[in-house]
C-alpha cells in the first residue's frame, strides 16, 4: 500500500501564531495563564500546553481579577472584552486575522445599517465570536444559516439592505451553495469584499480533492470538534473516497486498509506535523510503504504577533 501526503496540510498561519502568543505570554506573565476556549482545537496542542500551565476556560466568571487572559483564535464577542476591561484581566487576542477580517466587515455593515447574514454551524466559536460584533442594539441585524432549507425559511426586513458573511473554515461546496440560493431569493445581498473563507482551509481542501483521485482511503489527522478537519474528511467522502478523521495513530483501525493500494494522509490546520508523522509510523506499521509528499500550493502567509507582545525581547516570531 502506498502512503501519499497532502500538500498543504497541518499548521496554517493563524494557528501558528496562536500558539506563539500564549507561548510567549507563558514566558512573560508566568503560570497561571487562562485561555478561553481552546486556542486552537487540537486535542494534543491543548494538553501540552496544559502542562505548561495553561487553564483553559470557557468563561471569564472562573477567572480570577486581575488575571492574565488569552482569547482563542476563533474570535470573540465584544461583551467579552468588555467583562474583561471591567474586571482588569490583562488580554492578550490570540483571533486570526482573517477571522479578524470578517468581525470588521459584519462591524462595518452593522454600523451602515445592513441587515447581515451568517453562513456557518450553530455552537462553533467563531459563529459566536462574529455574531457577538452584532451587540445591542444591533443584535436583531444578523442571523445564521447552516443550510439552503435555513435560507428559504430566513425572514429579513429590507431585501434591499442585506450582506452576507461566512465562517471561515467551512466547505467551499457547501458555501457556494448556500451562497446560490442567497442571492436566488435576495438578488441584491452585498457579497465581502474578499472571500471569507480562508487561503488555508481552501487550500487543504483543494490538495484533498487532487488526491482523490489517486487514493483509495483517506485518513484526516485533526480533533473532533476541528470545523476544518471535518470538512476535509466530507470533501473526500463527497468523491467517493472512505474518510477517517483521528485524533492521532492509536485511533487507526487495520481493517480500514484491507485490500486498499494506496492512502493518503491530510491534517487540519489546527494538528501538528508530529502527529502526520506517528499516523505514517502506524501505517508502515501496518504494511504500507515509504510515505511521499505530493506537489501543492507552497504557503508563505504569516502574521505578526499582537502589539502588546512585540518587543522587549518577544519579537514577531
Amino acid at each position: 500500500m502506498k502512503i501519499l501526503l497532502a500538500n498543504p496540510r497541518g499548521f496554517c498561519a493563524g494557528v501558528d501564531r496562536a500558539i506563539a502568543i500564549v507561548e510567549k505570554v507563558l514566558k512573560r506573565a508566568g503560570t497561571p495563564v487562562y485561555v478561553r476556549h481552546e486556542v486552537v482545537h487540537n486535542t494534543f496542542v491543548v494538553e501540552r500546553l496544559k502542562t505548561q500551565g495553561v487553564i483553559f476556560v470557557e468563561s471569564l466568571e472562573v477567572v480570577p481579577d486581575g488575571a492574565t487572559v488569552i482569547f482563542s483564535a476563533h474570535g470573540t464577542p465584544k461583551r467579552v472584552y468588555e467583562e474583561a476591561a471591567q474586571r482588569g484581566l490583562t488580554v492578550f487576542d490570540a483571533t486570526c486575522p482573517l477571522v479578524t477580517k470578517v468581525h470588521i466587515e459584519v462591524d462595518r455593515m452593522a454600523q451602515a445599517g445592513i441587515e447581515i447574514v451568517m453562513i456557518g454551524h450553530a455552537g462553533h466559536p467563531e459563529v459566536e465570536g462574529t455574531m457577538g460584533q452584532c451587540e445591542e442594539p444591533m443584535r436583531d441585524r444578523i442571523h445564521l444559516v447552516e443550510t439552503v432549507a435555513d435560507v428559504e425559511r430566513l425572514q429579513v426586513r429590507n431585501p434591499e439592505r442585506l450582506g452576507y458573511v461566512t465562517q471561515t473554515t467551512l466547505s467551499q461546496d457547501d458555501a457556494a451553495q448556500i451562497v446560490e440560493a442567497l442571492i436566488r431569493r435576495f438578488p441584491k445581498i452585498l457579497a465581502p469584499k474578499k472571500e471569507d473563507i480562508c487561503y488555508a482551509t481552501q487550500n487543504r481542501q483543494n490538495a484533498v480533492r487532487t488526491l482523490t483521485g489517486e487514493v483509495d482511503v483517506m485518513i484526516v489527522v485533526g480533533s473532533r470538534n476541528s470545523s476544518n478537519s471535518n470538512r476535509l474528511r466530507e470533501t473526500a467522502e463527497r468523491r467517493g473516497i472512505a474518510a477517517w478523521r483521528v485524533d492521532s495513530a492509536a485511533e487507526l483501525l487495520p481493517e480500514w486498509f484491507d485490500g486498499k493500494r494506496c492512502v493518503g494522509i491530510t491534517a487540519g490546520a489546527s494538528a501538528p506535523e508530529a502527529l502526520v508523522r506517528e499516523v505514517v509510523v502506524r501505517l508502515r506499521a501496518l504494511g504500507a510503504d515509504e510515505a511521499h509528499e505530493c506537489d501543492g500550493v507552497v504557503e508563505k502567509v504569516s502574521f505578526p504577533l499582537p502589539k502588546n507582545l512585540q518587543g522587549a525581547g518577544f519579537g514577531q516570531n
